[in-house]
């Protein structure tokens, strides 16, 4: 374990380092590769970013949606069979709050400027507040 600096300012300092010196002297498939990189390090900080209830908070909702316990893939997986064989309505109120969750809490991490979840994160904020 180190003292300073940590992980994350670890990561943001070598994603810096690609954008903003090597990338501006590479060009073609170097300097893709080099932005694919920086992006690749972004996404890692915002995942160790995440508090460490994040993933509780979503294997506890797909328990308690399913009615069992296990790992969260293993549940995730339970979800999509019961999905598929129409035991569980994915238009059930409590399944589609858990299904826009678990995609607005990924795209947050993988893809947090994407148009769409912006619109979806204002109008909740709106319907929210009526």
């Amino acid at each position: 374990m180190q003292d300073e600096p940590n992980p994350l300012e670890i990561l943001r300092a070598v994603a810096t380092l690609l954008r903003e010196e090597l990338m501006p002297q590479l060009v073609g498939a170097s300097a893709f590769n080099a932005r694919v990189a920086a992006n690749a390090l972004d996404l890692v900080q915002r995942e160790l970013a995440l508090p460490a209830t994040a993933a509780q908070e979503e294997n506890g909702a797909l328990s308690s949606l399913l009615g069992m316990d296990g790992d969260t893939q293993g549940l995730t997986t339970e979800l999509a069979r019961r999905i598929a064989d129409r035991s569980i309505d994915p238009a059930d109120p409590a399944v589609e709050r858990l299904l826009w969750s678990i995609t607005e809490a990924k795209l947050n991490v993988d893809q947090p400027a994407y148009g769409g979840l912006k619109r979806v994160l204002a109008l909740r904020a709106a319907q929210h507040h009526r």
